[in-house]
């Protein structure tokens, strides 16, 4: 067998290099499941959630940033534009004139060194065009939830700034549009429509989502809206027994249930997991006496999503999504800075989950649970099933056994391997007739965090 680095390594480096080279706006591809550049390149979504980066990092910060994430296999960034309307970034450009939505406050040129002519709008152009050239796309937040929530803009006001966004960006291939923000689309209903609406119609070239308020999903209410191309979940920050809302009990953790529920919907759209638990985040969110997410739990939130049907998914680390610095006034309990929390294990460990996805026929996966013979198990003990015309893959956050019904993909016999979410490692099993139900026992002890994924190939 090859050696698996040497592969893994050489293929990671061909999605770098199809990714900076091929910069062209994402559409929806054939069969609706799935994204890809506009050229038909296949483009599995690695997100990362860099919230606060127009504000509050410098140029020569944001190089840094983008840099890394590029390096560890990220291809989209979700930003906020405006977090609230008295929004203004780390050189005291203010975005707004008097508070006002409606009113962007620009200015005539963009010199960086004349600080009169580079405003809050020249840096999120700066941002754009860097990320493009490292082949990152940005999830543009036009404004966040909680300023519309409060009643603070209007449906005329969102209208007006949503033409100057689109009119402003359109001319920019990485761009996608994220409406909502932390938000129940119940919340200002006629407001995230026309926002949504206004985007899709100025706006032709680039797709629009909607980021929904945690343990919701955007086609709670725009499933069926004409802006909408794909759907978004936010699976959140709680445990199972943190939930207390029924609305919360129907799914909880399990994020893989949303993308499940959206997966079976009609019209088909893709969807993702735009935010599950962060890495570095307590538990519930709050209170920073409880245990805090760890890279194991990331990995999970990851596997179950994309394994259920998933587009691609959205990693998210406590210090880098406020972007967290000496002197700030942190929230949620954090507890490192942003330059060191971008090398959190988890965040190095999500370009094992796209090499796996990229490394096999992209277009026709499909979730199959029919591949787990028995005892699919719940919560921490679930198996999670997907496969293609001739592969197939298994995923086990436990490490437990898997007993696996042959003979739901093509070929006389398979060969089997595990693969490792942790480090990319993987160990071959054996050769085997492909029929019968056989059961595969993953290296190690079964506990959480032992996770696995059985690769099952046509021979």
């Amino acid at each position: 067998m090859l050696n698996r680095i040497s592969t893994i390594i050489l293929t990671v480096l061909l999605c770098f290099a199809i990714e900076a080279e091929c910069q062209l706006p994402l559409r929806i591809a054939k069969g609706g499941r799935f994204l890809e550049t506009t050229d038909g390149k296949p483009f599995f979504w690695l997100g990362d959630t860099g919230w606060l980066l127009f504000g509050k990092l410098t140029r020569e910060e944001t190089d840094k940033y983008l840099a890394d994430r590029q390096q560890k296999g990220f291809n989209v960034i979700q930003v906020m534009v405006l977090p609230g309307l008295t929004a203004a970034n780390v050189y005291g450009d203010s975005a707004l004139v008097r508070k006002n939505l409606a009113m962007p406050l620009t200015t005539a040129g963009n010199s960086f060194a004349d600080s009169v002519q580079y405003d809050y709008w020249d840096h999120i152009d700066y941002v754009v065009d860097k990320a493009a050239e490292k082949g990152i796309y940005m999830a543009l937040v036009p404004i966040w939830g909680g300023a519309v929530k409060s009643g603070l803009v209007t449906e005329k006001q969102a209208t007006v700034y949503a033409a100057f966004m689109a009119e402003r960006y359109k001319s920019k291939p990485n761009i996608i549009w994220m409406n909502g923000g932390d938000i129940k689309g119940s919340d200002s209903l006629a407001i995230w429509n026309a926002i949504g609406s206004t985007l899709h119609k100025e706006d032709t070239r680039h797709l629009v989502t909607f980021h929904p308020r945690g343990r919701t999903q955007s086609s709670d209410w725009f499933h069926n809206a004409s802006w909408l191309d794909f759907n978004m979940i936010q699976s959140g920050h709680r445990r199972y027994n943190q939930d207390t809302a029924a609305i919360d009990k129907k799914y909880g953790e399990d994020n893989w249930k949303y993308i499940q529920a959206d997966y079976n919907r009609k019209p088909v759209k893709p969807v993702i997991d735009g935010e599950p638990s962060y890495e570095g985040i307590p538990q519930g969110l709050h209170d920073p006496a409880e245990p805090f997410w760890t890279d194991k739990d990331v990995r999970r939130y990851g596997y179950w999503s994309v394994f259920a049907g998933a587009c691609g998914y959205t990693y998210g680390h406590n210090a880098v999504m406020q972007m967290y610095r000496k002197g700030d006034g942190g929230v949620y309990g954090v507890r490192e800075y942003w330059q060191d929390a971008i090398n959190a294990p988890g965040a190095s460990q999500m370009i094992w989950l796209k090499q796996l996805i990229c490394s096999h026929n992209y277009a026709d996966r499909v979730p199959d649970q029919a591949l787990i013979a028995d005892n699919v198990g719940e919560k921490y003990n679930r198996l999670v099933a997907t496969r293609g015309k001739d592969y197939a893959y298994i995923y086990t956050y436990n490490g437990r056994k898997i007993p696996v019904k042959m003979g739901r993909i093509a070929g006389g016999s398979v060969k089997a391997a595990w693969y490792s979410p942790r480090d990319g490692h993987m160990e071959v099993i054996g050769t085997y007739p492909n029929k019968g139900i056989m059961v595969f026992d993953p290296p190690g002890d079964e506990k959480d965090g032992n996770d696995w994924v059985l690769i099952i190939d046509k021979v």
